[in-house]
């Protein structure tokens, strides 16, 4: 069915394309000459971190069978913490143990927040549709497995987050993966190799951040702005730099005050979008109830015996896997940047708080989205030719209510912005990491990071943001293995700590 041309739901399209115009034209200038410098290395690094190899007739990028290997393993090596643990999560997150005066910067759910706002982005509405696309609504089955295992890795890198975490002078706290891995090895009679691995994984943050966490954020927002203030009419259509102007500035007025003014925002924000999306998902559902038994039945069917799907049921499962490891970020190591800054004398705590992450960003969120996308096939099986990603989201929104496509734009505006924020401060600590703990260096960060919030609004780098998420990806590699190498660290302090909660001493 060809996309309406007078509807909220066209103007995703609408606005796609009116960026894309504008890349075309602008691709003779600095941006075309930039894309061509970078390109090489780009090629190179993502042939490396994308290889796949054939599994039954299906490419399995090796990156994605890495993370879910990882996480089946932390699942079973905690004996299925990700079920058994999501009770005290809740009421860690509900302040039950936490105490003003414990050294860190946020509470837990602060820190849950600025996690889950770093994860819950632009691919909880366009990349479940791509998925089921690629995959047929079975993929959704096997995004849920993907998300209940992810929770076990995040357990794992956001306990050791905190667990090796650095208090500086003045109260403020570091930590990440570059912290764990130096001070890992370290313990394990490697301190040059894991200065040197701690170093990595810090420039890839940094490097990741701009990209993946800044520069197409901000051309999602601009494009999710353009389509809820008129489209093609929009004042902003054809500025692309003004809008990244007030962006970074608004941006900069969060990050400038560090994790603190961050999670603030965050606390607030995360649960607004989070509820006005999923209460918008679910009213969508509620009107297509007749299409449940289709949806549910569709889902197992398919994840299992699916039809028309390269590799049969592996593909479908590939595809589901990928979509949720792309979108929780688990063995990422992003979270536990985030997450070290709580306020807790129990590292392990944290842990139990980013069981919660996954859930809400893959088996909520992206769940939700996909159930909407599902029913809507049950009335029209075709609604979606000629459409993908966030527009063919919209599409499924607008069947039941013609103004609905705004509410997907609103929240895709709103899910971008919190990104850039969460990442922002991502990649300052992998920064501060680099160069030392300094005010002058952490502001030049911070205010570099808001220019490039401007040139991801205005014009295409898509080498350069292609090499960024390569990037990312590949420092899942070192991640992954330094938290196999701390297992042990974690599993016995697991014991201890619930030993102690056991005892009353919480």
């Amino acid at each position: 069915m060809t996309p309406p041309t007078t509807t909220a739901g066209a103007l995703s399209v609408a606005a796609a394309g009116l960026l894309a115009s504008g890349a075309a034209g602008a691709e003779t200038g600095i941006d075309s000459w930039i894309n061509q410098t970078v390109q090489p290395a780009t090629d190179l690094i993502s042939a490396v971190v994308f290889y796949a190899v054939p599994v039954m007739g299906v490419q399995v990028p090796l990156v994605v069978a890495w993370l879910v290997a990882a996480a089946l393993f932390f699942t079973l090596y905690l004996n299925f913490l990700n079920v058994r643990g999501f009770k005290h999560a809740l009421r860690l997150v509900r302040g039950d143990y936490s105490k003003a005066s414990d050294p860190g910067e946020v509470t837990h759910f602060q820190a849950l927040a600025t996690a889950v706002s770093g994860t819950v982005g632009i691919g909880n509405i366009g990349g479940v549709a791509v998925a089921i696309s690629a995959g047929g609504p079975g993929a959704t089955f096997w995004m849920i497995v993907a998300g209940l295992l992810g929770m076990s890795t995040k357990f794992v890198e956001c306990a050791l987050g905190t667990m090796y975490r650095r208090e500086n002078p003045d109260g403020s706290v570091s930590g990440g993966p570059m912290y764990y891995l130096e001070r890992g090895l370290s313990d394990r009679g490697r301190p040059g190799l894991g200065r040197a691995v701690g170093k990595f994984y810090a420039l890839g943050i940094v490097v990741g951040c701009l990209g993946i966490g800044n520069m197409f954020q901000s051309n999602q927002a601009y494009l999710q702005f353009v389509t809820v203030s008129g489209g093609s009419d929009s004042f902003f259509a054809d500025k692309g730099w003004l809008f990244g102007l007030l962006l970074g500035a608004v941006v900069g007025l969060v990050i400038i005050g560090g994790i603190k003014s961050i999670a603030r925002v965050t606390s607030k924000i995360v649960p607004f979008m989070a509820v006005l999306y999923s209460v918008g998902a679910l009213v969508m559902i509620a009107m297509n109830y007749q299409a449940l038994p289709f949806a549910f039945n569709a889902i197992w069917t398919g994840a299992f015996s699916p039809e028309g799907v390269t590799g049969g049921a592996i593909g479908v499962m590939i595809i589901g896997f990928q979509r949720a490891v792309f979108s929780n970020e688990a063995g990422i190591g992003s979270a536990p940047i985030a997450h070290s800054a709580v306020q807790t004398r129990e590292p392990i705590t944290e842990g139990y708080v980013s069981l919660l992450e996954p859930f809400i960003d893959t088996v909520v969120i992206c769940t939700l989205t996909a159930l909407v996308i599902i029913t809507t096939f049950y009335f029209d099986p075709s609604f979606n030719e000629g459409l993908d990603g966030v527009a063919m989201t919209s599409a499924a929104f607008e069947r039941n209510i013609g103004w609905s496509p705004y509410l997907v734009a609103v929240a895709g505006l709103l899910f971008a912005f919190s990104t850039m924020i969460a990442w922002a401060y991502y990649g300052l600590k992998g920064w501060t990491y680099l160069v030392g703990e300094n005010a002058l260096a952490a502001n030049a960060f911070k205010l570099f990071f808001c220019l490039v919030v401007a040139v991801g609004s205005s014009i295409q780098l898509g080498a350069v943001l292609d090499f960024s998420d390569a990037l990312v990806f590949l420092i899942c590699v070192p991640n992954i293995f330094g938290l196999y190498l701390l297992a042990p660290v974690v599993r016995g302090e697991l014991r201890r700590y619930n030993r102690r909660v056991k005892n009353g001493i919480g």
